[in-house]
């Protein structure tokens, strides 16, 4: 059995020299996103690190909403077409921590 994990994301605003929680939420799977960022990072896909991590972060929230409402419209054209990215960027780095899937 993989090992779960559990990460908190807590984005916060900065503007005009302040700052403001604007949303947050807990997030899980058993995926270490931490070694995907740098497995991407070292993979040279792109030019700055910041994009890794964008990269992976939004590969991992869609993928996570797309398999848990496969059923909802939105996602019967996309969800193939997402699926079949996704196997394209496994191809370069794998899955990017380790777990084969």
């Amino acid at each position: 059995m993989k090992e779960k994990k559990s990460y908190y994301v807590n984005m916060v605003e900065a503007k005009d020299g302040k700052m403001k929680e604007v949303l947050n939420f807990n997030f899980g799977g058993h995926h270490d996103i931490a070694k995907m960022v740098e497995k991407t990072c070292e993979a040279g896909l792109f030019e700055k690190d910041k994009h890794s991590k964008e990269f992976v972060l939004g590969m991992r929230f869609l993928h996570h909403v797309i398999k848990k409402n496969p059923d909802l419209e939105l996602f019967k054209e996309f969800g193939p077409q997402f699926e079949e990215f996704k196997q394209k960027v496994k191809a370069i780095m794998g899955c990017g921590c380790g777990c084969k899937e």
